[in-house]
């Protein structure tokens, strides 16, 4: 990898290497065959293009300065000669190594490899030129630039022979097939185009992404593409509209260079992300193509000095590394005879270690033999103590089972007896619960007709306030009374459901009862929701405490603003006097444009005149745009009554062709009746057949005449339409104009209404807040509940009497689920009072949004 953008690539004919260039002032030689860097070398400029001769010996780089022809040495690239050509952009050897092409500005210009000799310049670009590239016989050139021109060049005569121009497109690449007819180009436009013949024959949408590099395979086969976006595309080819392709996401940034080997096995591309990425080319089911036979060269450069400083260099190491095999020949002797002397001494060491080791082996024997008997008997004394503890705990265990069925016996029948008095119990609650909802019902009832009430005094206040829109008014009403209606219906059908519940709930008391054993953990449930509903309190007193934080942030802020609007009145003061400072000014600069205003009259006069004229050749050019409208109006009758005659001329060719059709089976008919001339019988009856078949009746006849009328009386009627639409666009700009006057007057309405909603929503406000205090008191009273059983359960527990009203875990729930349906039934007034008041107005406006008092 690099620190910069690569400039430049370019690939070998002869040898697998591809050389690359890139503004960190480095070039590259690198072997595609075995992926290795063969060569890097640094320079002093930055190089901004690079090209490599077919033969792999020679490398042409473009620096700031000058361009440059060097040498690929074995492990150096030395210049050996430079052309005064500063910042070349772009620079190509030809197929057969004996030219180069290289950018100069607008020019391109053409050398002799071996004779450095200028032999051509391509004069005829506008601009910078991207892409230069040769055909594959060496007898043409392809260029394109910034300007939006491809042209064609011939080497022999350095003159144009083809040019395609499209100044929208900033070309940035061009490719030209094998046979050279064709060429492809890239640019700004986001397409991929086709130019053959000096014409566009086929442009490719790239689904809105720049291409910026192209190239196509020395087989004419294939075609890749690369982005903006750093993606390769290998395209449908021949080419497609709309363009099929696969695409590749290798590059992070864009693909500056695209460059693809000889034998056409592998792509190289380079991009600003200082990327070098190699492909080999596959065809569809992954089989790679099918390689040419080159043999790549071996042989290499190198220069007269440094074969003789290797030669020099090979003898001196020869020497040496004679000097070295003596010298370490005499060091293994020596080695050897150190490694006996030293191979004796261990052997005598390892036989006395030896023998001390079978001594203590033997020793250790004796003690292991004697721990193994200790351990036998203290095995045995566990064991029966073990087998003893065993005995007595399964006496003591039989002891306690006999005590503890006895407790159970116990419990079972202090069992019976509170199912007993919780089923009394149950009884008494049920009788209460169906009165307290008849209460209920009843109250609901009596706010309902409360609701009901304010709702028509509202309504009635709006029939006072909008009696100015009549049909406005009865729709608002007719809404409302429909509304109410819904309410009421609806109001019924849930008090309808409640009493089937209520019904369906004393059938589900003896289920009930079976649940008895869980009430215990429904309790404990309790419980923690108490607990949970005292964390959410100290929860919304944190918060009341934030905001109190809050409320004194704001009145410091306020404080803070106060002393600002002092600094600023201050500041007001101080601008007063420099205003009369500046009035002062004033009076003498009106003096002076008093004087300049006489001086300034004789051209204010011809100013007006000039107005004056201006003004009369606006009058003359509103009169020359109503004639334009006029004659636009005559053109579009003019096209509809050529439609309408071109359609009436395709139905009588229609008809023509049908009676054609009709003469021709005619006469074949006829010609098969000639067949039984001979036989007058049968001739008879086909020539009755054909009379049936052909001859056209009266009603026929009728029918016809009847067509030509229909076809009068419809030119008739459009004739009287297209009238009719004049008339009703004029009467529609008229129209517009009444209709601006009345929607002004629609929205002054609309703001009193909407006033008149605001108060409406602030006495809404007024009983949220009564219905939030009501709900508190709910809670409340629930609390108690909760904690009258909490009391009672454990006086059960104990054997007492309870202290207060005892209440049934049945009763809990029904509670609880009556408070659910309240919550339920009140959010969803809710919802329905602020849909009814989102509901748009007449002009299409929608209330402001309505603040929920949670």
């Amino acid at each position: 990898g690099i620190n910069a953008e690569y400039g430049g690539l370019d690939v070998c004919i002869r040898k697998p290497l591809v050389a690359t260039c890139s503004l960190d002032r480095t070039v590259r030689i690198w072997n595609y065959e075995n992926n290795s860097l063969d060569l890097t070398k640094e320079f002093q400029e930055e190089a901004f293009s690079v090209a490599l001769h077919p033969s792999g010996l020679y490398v042409l780089v473009g620096f700031s300065d000058k361009l440059r022809l060097m040498n690929i040495l074995i492990d150096d690239i030395q210049p050996f000669k430079e052309f005064t050509i500063r910042g070349c952009r772009e620079c190509q050897f030809s197929n057969g190594g004996h030219l180069f092409a290289a950018v100069h500005g607008n020019v391109i210009q053409l050398y002799a490899t071996y004779t450095f000799e200028n032999v051509g310049n391509l004069k005829g670009h506008n601009g910078k030129v991207r892409s230069i590239v040769w055909s594959q016989d060496d007898s043409k050139i392809i260029s394109c630039g910034v300007d939006g021109a491809v042209y064609e060049w011939s080497v022999y005569t350095s003159k144009r022979e083809g040019e395609s121009v499209l100044k929208t497109c900033s070309y940035t690449c061009a490719a030209v097939s094998p046979e050279g007819g064709t060429t492809f180009a890239v640019g700004s436009d986001k397409t991929l185009k086709e130019i053959s013949d000096s014409q566009i024959q086929r442009e490719v949408p790239a689904a809105d992404t720049v291409l910026t590099q192209v190239a196509i395979s020395r087989s004419g086969r294939m075609l890749f593409v690369g982005t903006a976006q750093g993606s390769i595309r290998a395209m449908k080819f021949p080419l497609t509209v709309p363009g099929e392709w696969t695409e590749h996401q290798c590059h992070a940034s864009s693909i500056t260079k695209m460059r693809i080997s000889y034998d056409d096995g592998f792509l190289f591309t380079v991009g600003e992300d200082a990327c070098l990425y190699t492909f080999k080319i596959m065809d569809k089911e992954g089989r790679g193509l099918k390689a040419k036979d080159i043999t790549y060269a071996e042989e290499i450069l190198i220069s007269k000095s440094d074969l003789q400083e290797k030669d020099t260099a090979m003898k001196e190491l020869k020497t040496r590394v004679y000097e070295l095999n003596m010298e370490n020949e005499y060091q293994l002797r020596l080695k050897d005879m150190n490694h006996h002397e030293k191979t004796k001494e261990l052997t005598e060491k390892f036989i006395q270690e030896m023998e001390s080791l079978k001594t203590k082996n033997q020793v250790l024997k004796t003690d292991k033999d004697k721990e193994e008997a200790k351990h036998e008997e203290e095995r045995q004394e566990l064991i029966e103590r073990q087998h003893q503890e065993l005995q007595d705990l399964e006496s003591a265990n039989n002891q306690k089972l006999m005590a503890e069925y006895e407790k159970y016996q116990e419990l079972q029948a202090k069992s019976q007896r509170m199912q007993e008095e919780y089923e009394r119990q149950l009884a008494a609650k049920s009788e209460s619960h169906k009165q307290a909802l008849r209460e209920q019902t009843e109250q609901y009832e009596t706010k309902l007709h409360e609701k009901i009430g304010q709702l028509e005094a509202a309504h009635d206040e709006m029939r006072q306030t909008m009696r100015i829109h009549e049909e406005t008014k009865k729709q608002i009403e007719e809404d409302a009374d429909r509304e109410i209606l819904d309410i009421k219906n609806m109001y019924e059908r849930r008090l309808r459901e409640e009493k089937e519940g209520n019904m369906r709930l004393t059938g589900e008391t003896g289920i009930m009862k079976k649940k008895f054993k869980s009430q215990e953990q429904e309790i404990e449930a309790l419980k923690s929701d108490i607990n949970n509903l005292n964390t959410e309190k100290n929860k919304l007193n944190g918060v009341i405490k934030s905001l109190e934080k809050d409320i004194l942030g704001l009145k410091k802020e306020i404080q803070e603003r106060d002393e600002t609007i002092q600094d600023k009145e201050k500041r007001i003061y101080d601008l007063k006097k420099k205003n009369q400072e500046l009035e002062k000014f004033k009076f003498v600069l009106d003096y002076k444009i008093r004087e300049l205003k006489k001086q300034i009259e004789p051209r204010e006069n011809d100013i007006k005149a000039m107005k004056d004229q201006i003004q009369e050749m606006d009058t003359e050019l509103e009169r020359y745009n109503k004639n334009n409208t006029a004659l636009d109006l005559k053109i579009e009758e003019s096209k509809q009554k050529l439609k309408a005659n071109k359609e009436e001329m395709a139905v009588q060719r229609q008809k023509v062709h049908d009676m054609e059709a009709e003469l021709k089976r005619f006469r074949t008919d006829v010609s098969n009746c000639v067949q039984y001339i001979q036989d007058p019988q049968k001739l008879k009856t086909k020539i009755v057949e054909l009379n049936k078949k052909y001859v056209q009746s009266e009603q026929a006849v009728e029918a016809a005449g009847m067509d030509v009328d229909i076809q009068k009386e419809y030119a008739r009627q459009r004739d009287h339409l297209e009238r009719s639409v004049a008339s009703f666009r004029k009467k529609l700009a008229k129209d517009q104009q009444i209709h601006r006057a009345d929607n002004v007057r629609i929205m002054q309405e609309n703001v009193s209404l909407i006033k008149e909603i605001n108060d409406l929503r602030r006495e809404l406000k007024i009983a949220r807040t009564q219905i939030s205090s009501l709900k508190y008191a709910l809670n409340l009273d629930q609390n108690k509940k909760v904690h009258d059983l909490e009391a009672n359960s454990n006086v059960l527990k104990k054997g007492a009497p309870p202290i207060g009203p005892i209440i049934a875990p049945e009763e809990l729930d029904q509670t609880k689920k009556i408070v659910e349906i309240q919550k339920s039934e009140i959010k969803r007034l809710r919802d329905e009072l602020r849909h009814s008041l989102n509901r748009p107005l007449s002009n299409g406006q929608k209330l402001p949004p309505l603040e929920v008092a949670q």
